[in-house]
């Protein structure tokens, strides 16, 4: 339990420490899009702005959710809080579906009145450029730490990044495009825009509910599990081996089939054993046993 403590801790700093960097880049960012595209007349400048104001939104429930979701089991969360975090995905999905609805119908109301497209002033190219490549690099240093600490939540805000600096290109072609005599390819650019950020918000949404329905882990998670319980020594095979996720962690059951012959305290040195080596090897949070006895004979993995 003190090395998930540990574990938490490291956690919750580096999800501070990079978000708070999210934030100002994202602040600097949106403010320069937003007065560059209005000055300029580019609606995907301002729609890319709106994608980064919609980053610091996310930044803030990444941050609400992390203050919580490292407090301990207590009388009313015996699991703990780490729920939380799927949460705070699961939100940040909503508002990234949310805001690409609105690009998208912002876009196509603008595609219906093609005469009234405005030629896009050059400055908005530069401010464009600046973007993709703060975004990038943002996106680099924030899925590096959420491999680090192993962290959905902040691999979620990694891609989030990820996703404005392909919006960022697509606007600086756009605004290429728009001032070489092609009007029509800004509010195209916004509509790409709005298809990204939707996408990204969908794929957000569906795989935080799936975590908070309970689903299972992947395949080849519950193929280590099994490997590494069946290699405990002691342990003859196992049975109604259940996993969920508790945020970034897994949750373990299962049933153990030893020797009908064992005492109970070598019963429990060698559940004991398989947890541990589980625990050790995978981000997971408790591995709860039950001891079946069988005949030696009848033993199978």
């Amino acid at each position: 339990m003190e090395k998930i403590r540990t574990q938490d801790l490291k956690r919750t700093r580096a999800a501070t420490r990079s978000t708070m960097v999210s934030v100002v880049v994202n602040l600097i960012l949106s403010l320069l899009q937003l007065l560059i595209g209005l000055f300029a007349k580019s609606q995907a400048l301002v729609a890319d702005a709106i994608h980064s104001l919609s980053d610091l939104v996310s930044d803030g429930i990444v941050l609400i959710a992390n203050k919580h979701s490292a407090k301990g089991p207590d009388e009313n969360h015996p699991y703990g809080h780490r729920r939380f975090e799927t949460a705070a995905t699961l939100a940040v999905g909503v508002i990234l579906l949310l805001v690409g609805a609105g690009m998208l119908w912002n876009s196509f109301s603008k595609l219906q009145n093609p005469d009234l497209i405005e030629k896009v002033h050059l400055i908005a190219l530069p401010v464009a450029i600046i973007a993709l490549v703060a975004k990038e690099l943002l996106f680099r240093y924030l899925l590096r730490v959420a491999k680090n600490v192993r962290s959905t939540m902040l691999a979620a805000n990694a891609w989030h990044a990820r996703s404005d600096a392909a919006s960022s290109l697509v606007v600086a072609i756009a605004i290429v495009a728009n001032v070489m005599g092609l009007p029509i390819a800004d509010p195209l650019a916004a509509l790409v825009v709005g298809l990204m950020v939707f996408r990204m918000g969908w794929r957000f949404s569906v795989d935080a509910f799936k975590d908070l329905m309970d689903q299972a882990v992947d395949d080849e998670t519950e193929a280590k599990i099994k490997q590494l319980i069946l290699e405990t020594p002691g342990v003859l095979g196992l049975h109604d081996l259940k996993t969920r996720k508790l945020g970034d962690m897994i949750w373990v059951e299962v049933d153990l089939e030893m020797n009908g012959q064992l005492t109970i305290y070598e019963g429990h040195d060698i559940a004991e054993a398989a947890r541990k080596r589980v625990m050790e090897a995978l981000p997971v949070l408790d591995v709860m046993t039950h001891f079946d006895p069988v005949e030696h004979y009848q033993s199978s993995k």
